[in-house]
């Protein structure tokens, strides 16, 4: 089976200060169709550079990326741009959301510019947040929903262009517990209706949905069991 997304001696050095800062070193990976990846790495692995070199956020500083056919690492900012809003469906853990909008606006707003037509936006709007069980919070603007139900209106809205490929950016970082293990469910969900799933984080409790999982430390990928050794081997924060 082809990749969905192939990743080559990819590199991302940035400078701070007099230091230049090795956020991904020589990664090599591979992700199939219609799998649900997840990235696990602690804070400064590189996981979230990663993610939005694959989402077409940010530029290499060397490598190769390709996803669906189509390299990006090449590409210039408008073609990269309607490569996005065409294939990919982004879901951040500050969820993103127009504070001034309600929850129906939030979920149209991005089809405005594809030329969808304002009867339709909100129709489909209506439905994506039917979809994630907040069809009675859809005139609710983000100051009047809970962090859980904020996050469920981002996936909404990341699913408007009805997208091959969810990027997610540690999509449960900011919920609590509950509310985590809603927003992994309907990813999940998500996935089993055939969409290819990504999401980077340093919970363990989304493995338990991954078909797949990648490994990152310092900027590079490592086997299961050395990023277990390094876990065991971090210091521990006294609790208060």
């Amino acid at each position: 089976m082809t990749p969905l997304i192939r990743v080559a001696g990819l590199t991302r050095h940035y400078q701070m200060g007099g230091t230049t800062v090795r956020a991904l070193d020589g990664v090599d990976i591979e992700i199939e169709p219609h799998t649900f990846t997840v990235v696990m790495g602690p804070s400064g692995s590189g996981k979230s550079s990663l993610l939005y070199l694959l989402g077409g956020l940010d530029r290499p500083s060397g490598g190769e990326i390709w996803v669906d056919d189509q390299r990006l690492d090449t590409m210039d900012e408008n073609r990269l741009a309607v490569f996005r809003r065409d294939r990919m469906g982004f879901i951040f853990q500050s969820f993103n959301l127009v504070q001034s909008m309600s929850a129906l606006e939030n979920v149209a707003f991005p089809m405005q510019f594809a030329g969808v037509i304002a009867s339709q936006r909100k129709e489909r709007a209506a439905s994506l947040l039917s979809q994630v069980g907040l069809a009675d919070r859809s005139h609710h603007k983000p100051s009047e929903l809970s962090g859980g139900q904020q996050q469920r209106v981002a996936i909404a809205r990341a699913l408007v262009n009805n997208p091959t490929l969810i990027l997610a950016d540690e999509p449960t970082g900011n919920l609590d517990t509950t509310s985590g293990v809603t927003v992994m469910q309907l990813l999940s969900d998500l996935h089993r209706g055939g969409r290819t799933v990504l999401v980077v984080t340093h919970d363990p409790r989304m493995t338990r949905f991954a078909t797949h999982k990648i490994f990152l430390l310092d900027g590079k990928v490592v086997s299961e069991a050395e990023y277990q050794s390094a876990a065991l081997e971090a210091p521990q924060v006294p609790s208060d």
